[in-house]
């Protein structure tokens, strides 16, 4: 296919406009689809661009890995359900970083096999066809960015993939000897890579492979759930990096712009999201939560004694039918109890009834970015009827009734009122201010990042205790005038 090969670049070129209206695509809820589908031809592509302009590709191999992967990629996207995606796109982030290591180590033995084959006889290279065996000190760096930054994401993702899936190897450390070991290690492999960028030593460069393998570990184990929606946004950006860095190393300029694409992506949603929880980058990776939440006990589900106000959903659906206004707040509830069909029946029948209805989604809710949007989509909830927390919340003083359906520190008024509180100053969904609060859960037990919720004890809130799906369910019920 010589055609490809001399018009590569162009193709290229067009990948690469197109992975950019992919990103536009996937700015807006109604625009996602289109976006995804630019996506996949552009990934389309640049594979097969790729493919017949590499130098003496292994054809069996490279065959073989691509229906694999698609075997378990299909096999994947049709059997995950929607509470598994956040530790699902963990994982992915690992493969992508695991690939850039895999591959910086595949360029190094190359290089070396070329030295040891040609020692000494540059006329051999030559006509070989090879221009030169010692690697430069460009190449030399590119190794060194794409090869630790893609061993830091891969352990640090399989660590948020067992966090999230609640894996039992997957336990957050804490204690005053780990920034210490941070530190450490983290000197230590970036002076091994330093050795490795002056000299090319091997041993240097193993060193830091490892090191950066131990440091993606250390680095995110101590940090809390509450802030694992920003961890995976943040190996989301990282994984892109590490792919730009690989794509230097083999030339290839797809690679690079798709590389950078997500990399800059990905942090720019990880700031958006510090920034909506009034923290800073360095604050969530190296402290914040997960040490008040450990030092709270929550993590074994301890919370304070005091006097709340519980209910039952045919009392909900009664205050709900009787409403002018209702906002449907969704939490990691909905997801687990997979209740988005069920609160869209809901609001559904609540139109019919005359109630204006509408959902309030706040940056980090869920495990990952966009969590409860893409829930809501999944159940075919009307776009104009999804806000933004800054959208609504002027709003909610004028709400009769708002629905907690699973949420917890997204909403927690001690992020504006208790100066003790881990999480003042973060900007919350202000369901207090609202004239009735209902808050759907399975118990009292604090939330993922730890925290007990002062909503929880006031006097305009009322606890509804049970799954959340089936919860939903009994209140449509009451609407409809089944009863129990």
């Amino acid at each position: 296919m010589e055609f490809i090969r001399e018009y590569a670049n162009w193709f290229y070129l067009i990948g690469a406009v197109l992975f950019i209206l992919t990103l536009r695509g996937l700015s807006g809820p109604k625009t996602a689809i289109a976006g995804n589908r630019y996506g996949m031809v552009a990934m389309a592509i640049a594979v097969i661009t790729t493919f017949f302009v590499a130098d003496h590709p292994v054809v069996p191999m490279i065959l073989g890995a691509m229906v694999l992967g698609a075997v378990v990629g299909i096999a994947r996207a049709r059997t995950v359900p929607m509470t598994q995606m956040p530790e699902t796109v963990a994982l992915m982030h690992s493969l992508v970083g695991l690939a850039a290591v895999l591959i910086a180590i595949a360029a190094i033995l190359h290089n070396n096999q070329l030295i040891d084959l040609f020692a000494n006889n540059e006329a051999a290279l030559t006509t070989a066809g090879v221009e030169h065996a010692h690697m430069s000190k460009v190449h030399l760096f590119e190794l060194f960015v794409g090869c630790f930054v893609g061993a830091i994401t891969f352990t640090a993702s399989v660590f948020a993939y067992g966090k999230l899936a609640a894996k039992k190897w997957a336990k957050t450390i804490k204690g005053g000897w780990v920034k210490p070991v941070q530190a450490i290690i983290f000197i230590a492999m970036l002076a091994s890579g330093f050795v490795f960028f002056s000299t090319g030593n091997m041993q240097a460069f193993w060193a830091m492979t490892v090191l950066a393998l131990a440091f993606g570990w250390v680095w995110i184990a101590p940090v809390g759930g509450g802030d694992m929606p920003v961890v995976v946004s943040l190996l989301n950006s990282f994984s892109g990096w590490a792919a730009a860095g690989i794509g230097f190393t083999l030339e290839n300029n797809m690679l690079i712009v798709a590389g950078s694409l997500v990399g800059s992506s990905g942090a720019i949603l990880s700031y958006i999201m510090c920034k909506a929880m009034n923290r800073s980058i360095i604050n969530v990776l190296f402290g914040g939560i997960a040490t008040a939440g450990a030092a709270g006990g929550a993590e074994a589900g301890e919370v304070k004694q005091r006097n709340y106000r519980s209910g039952s959903a045919d009392d909900a659906g009664f205050l709900m039918s009787n409403a002018d206004s209702v906002v449907i707040v969704p939490g990691y509830g909905m997801a687990q109890g997979r209740a988005q069909n069920a609160v869209k029946e809901l609001a559904n029948l609540l139109k019919e009834q005359g109630v204006t209805v509408r959902f309030a989604i706040h940056p980090v809710a869920g495990r990952m970015p966009g969590h409860m949007n893409v829930l809501l989509a999944e159940a075919d909830v009307a776009y104009e009827d999804i806000l933004e927390m800054d959208e609504i919340n002027s709003d909610f003083p004028a709400t009769d009734v708002v629905l907690v359906i699973g949420a917890n520190d997204v909403v927690n008024p001690a992020a504006k009122d208790d100066p003790s509180s881990p999480i003042y100053g973060m900007p919350i969904l202000e369901a207090h201010k609202a004239r009735t609060i209902m808050v759907i859960k399975r118990s009292m037990a604090t939330g993922y990042a730890g925290l007990d919720n002062d909503l929880f004890y006031n006097d305009k809130t009322m606890m509804i205790f049970g799954d959340a799906k089936k919860v939903v369910e009994d209140m449509t019920k009451a609407i409809n005038g089944g009863g129990h």
